[in-house]
């Protein structure tokens, strides 16, 4: 068992976690404007990555240069990794590798007090990515109780680099915005990365 091959049936049941739908979850989230330089970069590579077609493509050219942006826009105050292994509990699955996951902290050495996963979304299927997303989510919360790091929220997207899901997971609720957001809203999307990222505790 790793990340990869949780449904989200799994995730109510092995965890205990109830899972909301909310309509708008970030609607009250300031829009916050890319830099030009990643509007030119997105310019260039959108059109190449949506070529080549594969996730690999889409990770390098669409995905990573958004999810970099972020980290600038925090002031580099969080550390952002990319495909690091993330072994919280293997017993009960929750080990594997992550696409992406930002921390509250600013050293790229470690992976401590992981507040946001991003999974890349399989096949270009947005909602296959949902189970694997809510059990990085899951992780990252029991990985910062062990630690007794202080998080409230934990945060998690699903992507295919054209459309973005978000998710928050409080105490036991897992609640799954219905709005897909989409590259011509990247202000927004830039907006609720950086509102995830600011800590609430």
């Amino acid at each position: 068992m790793a990340y990869e091959n949780f449904s989200i049936e799994q995730i109510e049941s092995d965890f205990s976690i109830k899972i909301q739908d909310v309509h708008n979850l970030f609607g009250s989230v300031e829009p916050i404007e890319p830099s030009e330089r990643l509007l030119s970069l997105l310019e260039e590579f959108v059109p190449l990555g949506s070529a080549i077609g594969t996730e690999k493509a889409r990770s390098e050219f669409i995905i990573a240069p958004i999810l970099a942006e972020v980290k600038k826009l925090t002031g580099n105050k969080v550390s952002l990794f990319s495909g690091n292994k993330f072994d919280v509990d293997k017993e009960k699955g929750l080990n594997g590798f992550c696409d992406f996951m930002f921390s509250f902290s600013s050293s790229q050495l470690t992976l401590s007090a992981p507040v946001i996963a991003i999974v890349e979304a399989k096949n270009e299927n947005i909602n296959s990515g949902f189970g694997q997303c809510m059990a990085e989510m899951v992780a990252a919360q029991i990985y910062n109780r062990k630690k007794k790091t202080i998080v409230d929220s934990v945060y998690g997207c699903v992507t295919t680099g054209s459309v973005w899901r978000f998710l928050t997971l409080s105490n036991n609720t897992i609640y799954l915005d219905s709005i897909e957001y989409y590259l011509d809203q990247l202000s927004k999307i830039l907006g609720i990365f950086i509102a995830d990222l600011n800590p609430k505790a």
